[in-house]
C-alpha cells in the first residue's frame, strides 16, 4: 500500500507542535530526570573481503532447478482464468511437459505418476490436492497453485501462469514440508531441520526478468513455541532403590504389555499419504 501524504494545512500544524515539543525537551535537559547522552554511536565497519586472490566462480556447481519453466501441452485457458481449469487435468498434462532446462528435479516418483494417471478411476488414491489461486506475478490475473502428495510425507508444489491462451508452469519444487503459505505475492514453504528446535523457511517470489518464481529468501529459523514438541515427562523414581515408580494407573499384571506399540495401518511407501 502506498503511504498517504497529509494535507498542507495539517503538515503546518504538526510542524508547529513538533517545534514546541522540541523546545520543551531542550529546556529540560539540565533538570533532574532530563535527557542524557547515551555515548558515541558505534562506527560503521566496512566489509572485509576474505581470500581476495581466489578467482570468482562463473557457474553453479549444482542445478537445483530454480527458474525452470515448462509449457503445459494440451491445456487452454479461456480468458486467462485459471479457476476454470480442472486441476487433475493440469497435473496429468504436466507429466508430458518439457522444461526449458533439464535438471530432472520436476520429475515425480513412478508410483506418484501412476496415481495421477489413475485419478479418474481411483479418486481416493489421487495425490492431487485441492488448488489455490493467487496473483503471484502482479499482472492482475490469478495463478494456479497445486500440491501433489509424494512418498515419505513429501509434497510437490507447482505454480501455473496463464500465458498467451495457454498455461506455463513457473515454479516446481518438492520438500518434506511443515506448512505452505501464501503471503502477499510470495509462496512460503517451511521444512524441518536436522537441528532440533529449528526449521527452514523458503520464500518463492516472481522474478520478472527470469519469468519464473525464484527462491528469493532461504533461511533457517527457530521453531515457533506453539509448534515445538512437548518435552517427554520424567518417570518418578524411588529415592531408596533408584527404580522407576509405577504410576497410579499402571497395571499390576506382570504379564501385561508395557512398551509394545499399538498396531497401525500404513500405506505403501510409494503411495500418497492419505486421500484428498
Amino acid at each position: 500500500m502506498r503511504p498517504h501524504r497529509a494535507p498542507a494545512a495539517t503538515r503546518t500544524v504538526m510542524s508547529a507542535v513538533s517545534a514546541v515539543a522540541a523546545l520543551a525537551l531542550l529546556s529540560g535537559c539540565g533538570a533532574a530526570g532530563g535527557l542524557k547522552s547515551a555515548g558515541d554511536a558505534p562506527s560503521a565497519v566496512e566489509p572485509k573481503a576474505l581470500w581476495p586472490e581466489l578467482p570468482p566462480a562463473s557457474s553453479a556447481p549444482y542445478d537445483y532447478g530454480e527458474g525452470e519453466t515448462a509449457r503445459i501441452p494440451g491445456i487452454r485457458v479461456p480468458g486467462g482464468d485459471v479457476r476454470r481449469l480442472d486441476p487433475v487435468a493440469v497435473a496429468q498434462a504436466g507429466l508430458k511437459a518439457k522444461t526449458d532446462r533439464d535438471s530432472g528435479l520436476d520429475e515425480l516418483p513412478k508410483g506418484t505418476v501412476r496415481q495421477i494417471e489413475a485419478c479418474r478411476t481411483a479418486p481416493d488414491d489421487c495425490p492431487v490436492l485441492p488448488p489455490y489461486y493467487r496473483d503471484l506475478t502482479g499482472d492482475g490475473r490469478d495463478e494456479l497453485v497445486l500440491g501433489i502428495r509424494m512418498p515419505d510425507r513429501q509434497l510437490a508444489v507447482r505454480v501455473y501462469m496463464p500465458d498467451g491462451g495457454g498455461l506455463t508452469r513457473i515454479m516446481s519444487t518438492y520438500d518434506a514440508v511443515i506448512s505452505v503459505e501464501l503471503a502477499g505475492r510470495d509462496l512460503i514453504m517451511r521444512a524441518p531441520s536436522v537441528i532440533p528446535g529449528y526449521e527452514y523457511r523458503t520464500a518463492w517470489s516472481w522474478d520478472d526478468r527470469q519469468h519464473a518464481m525464484l527462491p528469493t529468501r532461504d533461511e533457517i529459523l527457530r521453531t515457533p513455541e506453539h509448534r515445538k514438541a512437548p518435552r517427554p515427562k520424567r518417570t518418578p523414581t524411588n529415592p531408596t532403590t533408584g527404580t522407576p515408580t509405577p504410576s497410579a494407573g499402571a497395571s499390576s499384571d506382570p504379564g501385561a504389555s508395557t512398551g509394545s506399540p499399538a498396531p497401525t495401518s500404513r500405506t505403501p511407501s510409494d503411495s500418497a499419504a492419505g486421500a484428498r
